[in-house]
């Protein structure tokens, strides 16, 4: 009886910015169908960051960038990339094995994540002026 070795593969998918802003949950179940038909179990799916690209792709100037980590038997990488390629919805994909990502490594903050974290100071003393000022006003 042949067993399926699944191996840690980490994809990084690239999506038209706005595609990505009005339909966030049809790619990303769309990206976890083709990786299950594919024989593929999803370990994380998020995010990474929206990022203005170098050279038009496909006639777009900002892409979203989705990162993935998921179990595969190394057979079928191959299908999977295939399918990838004939999504009209991803403009670029890579898939590389993961043999050396840890757990820490797959939990690490995002760029967007970061972003995120150094804008929420900023805007919680925004939140706390605009309270004075209104207090202030109603005084």
């Amino acid at each position: 009886m042949d067993t399926l070795t699944k191996r840690l593969y980490e994809a990084l998918f690239l999506i038209d910015a706005a595609e990505a802003a009005s339909d966030w949950d049809g790619i990303t179940e769309m990206i976890k169908r083709i990786l299950e038909k594919g024989g593929a179990e999803v370990v994380s799916l998020r995010k990474w960051d929206d990022r203005r690209l170098a050279y038009d792709i496909q006639g777009k100037d900002r892409g979203t960038y989705i990162l993935v980590y998921f179990n595969s038997p190394t057979a079928a990488i191959s299908s999977i990339e295939r399918d990838f390629r004939l999504s009209e919805r991803i403009m670029r994909a890579i898939i590389i094995r993961g043999d050396q990502i840890t757990q820490a490594d797959m939990d690490r903050d995002t760029p967007l994540m970061r972003d995120q974290a150094a804008a929420a100071p900023v805007e919680a003393v925004a939140e706390k002026v605009a309270d004075g000022a209104m207090q202030e006003t109603q005084s």
